[in-house]
Order: C-alpha cells, then structure tokens, then sequence
C-alpha cells in the first residue's frame, strides 16, 4: 500500500543524492522515525544508498501513526457478543431456477455490455500443497494439467465467447478484463508464467497484474519501525484487505473507469469451482441494486470452523467462528435453518462507485493489530535476531472489513457442490486438499454430463473433467446426449 507507483526514479536526474536524503531526513525525522538512517553508512555502494532512499521517499510514513493508533484503539474497543445478530437482509439462494434465470439474464447482459471485470486474488504461494511456486500455478492433477490460473482464465474467455455469441472482430468482441493481484514475492513469476502461456487466450490487454501492499512493521510497544538490516526496513503484507489501496494506487480502478466498468467479481485462486465474473452472482447484484455482495455457502453444521456474514450493531460483518457462543452457533429458525449460517468463501461482488467514493477514502482506519515474533537487526551482534517473545506489530486488513460501509448488500447461498472446491491442504489430505477438489471437479462435470443426456457408469471417478473451453456452468454439452462417457475423459 505504501509504496507510490513510481518509485521516484526521477530522482537522480531532478535532484541529487543529498537533497533526496535531506528529504527523507526530514520527513522521517517529523514522524519520529529518524533512526532507519542511522545504518545508511553501510551502504558504501552509491546505487545502493540512492535505492534505499527512494525506497524510503516512497512510504507515507506521516501516516503510520494514525494507523497504528486506529488499529490499537479498534483492538481496545470492547465487542459485546450481544451486539452480534444474524444477518437480517434477504439470502437468495441458486436453487431458484427462475431467479437464477433472471439474474443470469442480467448478469450476461452486463457481461456484454463490457461492464463487468474479474479481480483474482492471487499473491499466495502453494508451500502448504509441497508446491514451490504461486498457488495460481498449481495443477491439481487432471488429465488435462490445467493449473488453478488457466482455470479461471479459460473460464473468462468462455464466458465472453458466451456473451458475445461466438463474435470475434474488434467491434464486436466481449471483453471482461482480469486484474491478478500477486504479492512482492510471486508477482515476477505470475506475469511470466501468463506471458508464456500466451494468457491462456485471452488478449493481454485484458490481463492487468498489481501487487498486494506491504508495511514496515512497528516495535511493540513504540510504534517504531523495525529493521531486518543496518539499512533494511522490516516489511510485512497488509492482508487480503490491502487489495482496495492497492487498485487504487496501482491505477487498476482509473484503468476500470476507463474501460467502462460498472461491475466487479473479486475472489481467490484457491477454489477449483469458481466461476469467474459469474453472471448469475453478479446479475442478482444488480438487481438488488446493491453496492457490495456475498457470495456465501451455508455450513454443513452449528460448530464448521468459518467465518459467518451476520451484522454487529446493525450493520453487515463477517464473525469469526471463535466469535460465536455455543447458543448463537446452533441458534435455527423455525425450518431448522442456522441463524448463524452464511459461511464466507472470500467471493465478492462492488460496483466501482463503492471501491472508489467509499472504500478507498476510508481504508486508513481498518488495520488490525498482528502482534508478532518479528526477526530483527542487532547492531551490537551485527546480525539479525530472532526474538524468544513478540515484540513487533504487523498491521493489516481483511477483504471483509469494508463490508459494515455497504448501504444495499447483497447475499447469494450456492450448492457447495457446484462451486466450492478449496485447495488448500497437502496431497492426501482428506479435506480442501487437491484430491478432494479433483474429485468434486469430476463429480460436477460427471452431473453436467449426465443432464445433456450422457450415459456415465455409476462408480465414482476423480478423472471426468468438462474444462472450462468446452462449458462455463454446464451449458452446450448437447452433442454427448445418449452417448456412453467413460473415465478418463477430458474434454
């Protein structure tokens, strides 16, 4: 978040060495930060010394104060349970076949009207799956090889072929742009790995990449900013929520306006099922006219470790599990229906005017306090230490935290059999694993196969898959009706 777009690369020609360091002096010194020059003599190298300046310049360090002070004070505020109700707008759900008609009707309109974009959060590396590299590139083992990143890319691209009736001139084409947010640490290897896969057949003029925001983390107590080096600064990623001040800064939401963007589907890369810019999501949205939306999936039971959607003092947020007592866990309604039930899947619907009036001026005052174990540079022992007890401040944000600033929101229940399959455990694990999503990609593509007509054996295969080319949601599979599928089959 904190880094400009440009990292003042004008400096050396505008300006020397020693007015940009009077420069960082003085800003530093007026926020109380001073003492992250006191190692700059380390760096001999003049190259080195200017980069770690303008990397300096480029924090709005006058801020932090004010943020570290929101988050503490957001922390010390005393959260009655009392004040936490179960959501009281209304939950569609995708059982409604003429709803979901209707509102698929609307989505693809927006869709083909170029009013609709895709926002993939997509800065996780896949060290939990055994995988040394960005999630996004993981292959969760289908014939096909198709990663999690060409997934949603030829979903996109299947969808515009959709709403645009198969039209291909420039005139007449659909195009749904797909904005990646990477992290500082996968963000070189994403944008390679699209431009060698030729973006999966979408134009690259519809693939945007921005990288998530970092923080300098902060002493605890103090307020301080910590190094990792003489003249190093200890930097930490602002969370998921750090995605609004990121399409801000990174001109992703000035590149929407342009483009004409109304609407916006955000979700994360590691859901084998999602659909991306789903029509269907994002017509419900709008004709409920709303500003923010959720897409969420009931739990399986009273005690499913997820965050809910319910409402504190009024206003829509998603509760911590661990936040619920026992009573408002299991708290039905008279169809024996959790009151507490819309578990959060990180799957999101706004409309640019809200990211851009609403959220962004507002983003400042949503850090949370992360009260770490931070490794730190000791000048005596002129190394860096690992502390035995938490002595730093990492501040970040949580994509949901805005949601309590949405006047109209609105909440779509989806089969979780249809569009929920996480990735996020080691091979053989027995849930959220690539096993389980490969089985439930197969089990969908197994059920779509059979509603166009196919005759499909009844034992259960982890290798039938419809890819994203040949069907979006289960549609134009007419050729297969009376015809016998077997596993293996890729189409």
């Amino acid at each position: 978040f904190f880094f400009r777009d440009c990292l003042a690369m004008s400096d050396i020609n505008t300006s020397s060495a020693a007015a940009l360091l009077e420069r960082v002096k003085s800003r530093y010194e007026a926020s109380g930060q001073a003492q992250v020059l006191t190692g700059i003599d380390s760096l001999t190298d003049e190259s080195a010394r200017l980069d770690y300046l303008r990397r300096l310049d480029a924090i709005e360090v006058e801020k932090l104060d004010s943020f570290l002070s929101s988050a503490l004070a957001e922390q010390a505020a005393h959260h009655d349970a009392g004040a936490i109700t179960p959501f009281s707008g209304n939950v569609a759900v995708s059982s409604d076949a003429a709803l979901v008609k209707e509102c698929r009707v609307l989505g693809m309109d927006a869709v083909r009207s170029n009013k609709v974009a895709a926002v993939l959060l997509a800065g996780g590396q896949g060290t939990r799956l055994g995988f040394d590299g960005p999630k996004g590139m993981y292959d969760i083992g289908m014939g096909s090889g198709r990663t999690l990143f060409q997934m949603v890319a030829e979903r996109l691209l299947k969808l515009a072929n959709l709403a645009g009736g198969g039209a291909s001139s420039d005139e007449t084409k659909v195009s749904v742009p797909l904005y990646v947010m990477t992290s500082p640490m996968n963000d070189e290897q994403t944008r390679k790995y699209f431009a060698d896969n030729n973006f999966f057949g979408l134009p690259s003029s519809d693939v945007t990449f921005f990288t998530q925001g970092v923080l300098p983390c902060l002493s605890d107590p103090g307020g301080k900013i910590l190094m990792d080096g003489p003249a190093s600064i200890a930097m930490a990623p602002d969370g998921n929520g750090g995605i609004y001040p990121a399409m801000d800064k990174s001109g992703v939401l000035a590149d929407m306006a342009k483009r004409g963007v109304e609407h916006i589907h955000v979700f994360a890369i590691d859901n084998a099922l999602v659909r991306p810019a789903d029509p269907v999501f994002v017509g419900y949205c709008i004709r409920e006219e709303a500003d923010c939306g959720n897409k969420v999936l009931w739990k399986t039971g009273p005690h499913e470790k997820v965050g809910v959607l319910a409402e504190r003092d009024g206003k829509p947020c998603i509760v911590e599990y661990s936040d619920l007592s026992k009573d408002m866990a299991e708290m039905a309604d008279d169809n024996g229906r959790l009151r507490f039930g819309a578990g959060n899947i990180c799957n999101h619907y706004y409309t640019l005017d809200f990211l851009r009036d609403v959220v962004v001026p507002n983003v400042g005052k949503m850090y949370h306090v992360a009260r770490k174990k931070i490794p730190v540079w000791d000048e005596a022992l002129g190394k860096v230490v690992k502390p035995d007890d938490i002595n730093g401040i990492k501040l970040e944000t949580f994509i949901f935290d805005v949601f309590p600033l949405s006047k109209r929101m609105a909440v779509l229940d989806v089969a979780r059999e249809e569009e929920f399959a996480p990735v996020k455990n080691a091979p053989g694990t027995d849930y959220d694993s690539p096993d389980t999503a490969r089985l439930s990609l197969s089990i969908l593509s197994s059920k779509w196969l059979r509603e166009a007509g196919a005759k499909l054996a009844d034992e259960i295969s982890d290798q039938i898959e419809v890819g994203p080319l040949a069907s979006y949601a289960g549609e134009g599979l007419e050729e297969f009706n009376g015809k016998e599928v077997t596993s293996p089959l890729n189409l």
